[in-house]
């Protein structure tokens, strides 16, 4: 029997077809609209050779079978329309704002009810799920860094009769695996840190239950919410690289985070890799490390956008995940009432450290 193989590893190695004599030792990109009868797939929205080679590699890194969608937001719409009509929701305050826009608009309609809950604090989270039949959860939260004790709220969802989701998209495949802690769903944005290059808009969800996975993908074939050919070869070709680019970006993301934490302009720095930081002991039992992602407070929104104008090297930009780091000033756009006005969002890359911090600390010192 073959010894499990460490993420790592498996990040490079699975999803390579079939080692037959003569094969390509990568799946080439497959850009046909259909197929000849009696194989995997017949025609372009039901499957994909490129589908299926991110799939399986995306789905053994979280222990259960993926489904890979259009966008982040296709996976989290697929997962949320399962809902029979009159289902209650449990979900952060501080939820990335698209999956609340979309639980907001629901709500409106008629079709569900929600509740909103800081996820850290988990009897309120628990009391919150009275009969509700979603407890959706991010840890870390995007972008306040909450962190939610996925195992406990789980066991204690369940008991209540909830399912539950983890959008994992800022800890990876690689720091936390949701469905070993008793989540029935997990998603990623795969076009933050799994593609890790800022030029695909993917999403994935993954279950460990056949049902689940029935439904989801009818959902996909019939919404029509599927990945390009392309985007998915990108994405996996982005994966094969995971472990290598997140080693370096976190590696540089903690010693920031010191560096912020120490700095007399930041009054706060959110990031559960201090051992300071209220989530650092949950973190530290349910992820492997800490991410790339590292909050920072400063005192209002004026003084951020200084801070921001006076950088040269890091890239004023949404999103996160990229090669590159990456900064946002979260309170400026709509929906983001709940952030702080001078919280800045930091995706920390994998440029040279010294680098990076002299380029912030300039900024910073020039506004102190």
């Amino acid at each position: 029997m073959q010894p499990q193989l460490h993420p790592a590893t498996v990040a490079v190695t699975a999803g390579r077809g079939h080692k037959t004599p003569g094969n390509p030792t990568n799946v080439p990109v497959n850009l046909s609209s259909t197929f000849h009868p009696g194989g995997d797939s017949i025609y372009g929205r039901h499957g994909n050779p490129n589908w299926s080679a991110l799939e399986e590699v995306v789905g053994t890194l979280e222990g259960g079978r993926a489904l890979v969608y259009s966008s982040g937001m296709g996976a989290i719409s697929a997962v949320l329309e399962r809902l029979p009509v009159g289902s209650g929701v449990v979900m952060p305050f501080d939820a990335y704002y698209g999956a609340r826009k979309f639980v907001y608009e629901a709500a409106e309609d008629g079709r569900l009810s929600f509740k909103e809950v800081d996820v850290s604090d988990s009897a309120a989270v628990l009391e919150a799920c009275e009969g509700a039949e979603l407890l959706w959860l991010e840890s870390p939260t995007n972008p306040l860094m909450n962190i939610a004790d996925i195992a406990h709220l789980a066991e204690g969802a369940h008991e209540l009769g909830a399912l539950v989701v983890v959008d994992s998209t800022f800890a990876t495949p690689l720091l936390q695996r949701p469905l070993d802690l008793g989540a029935d769903i997990v998603v990623h944005s795969v076009t933050k840190y799994i593609s890790g290059h800022s030029d695909v808009l993917l999403g994935v969800a993954v279950t460990r239950d056949d049902q689940t996975f029935d439904e989801l993908l009818e959902l996909r074939s019939l919404y029509g919410a599927i990945a390009g050919p392309m985007e998915s070869w990108l994405a996996l070709r982005g994966l094969r690289t995971l472990p290598l680019r997140l080693e370096r970006a976190q590696a540089n993301a903690g010693a920031i985070a010191e560096r912020l934490d120490a700095h007399p302009l930041v009054t706060r720095v959110r990031y559960p890799g201090l051992p300071g930081d209220p989530g650092h002991e949950v973190a530290a039992r349910q992820m492997r490390t800490f991410g790339a992602m590292v909050c920072f407070e400063v005192a209002d929104a004026v003084l951020a956008d200084r801070v921001i104008g006076a950088l040269e090297v890091i890239v004023d930009a949404t999103s996160l995940g990229g090669l590159e780091t990456t900064i946002d000033l979260r309170s400026r756009y709509a929906g983001e009432e709940a952030v702080p006005e001078g919280l800045l969002r930091l995706n920390v890359g994998c440029e040279y450290l010294d680098d990076l911090w002299n380029d912030l600390e300039r900024a910073l010192d020039a506004n102190f």
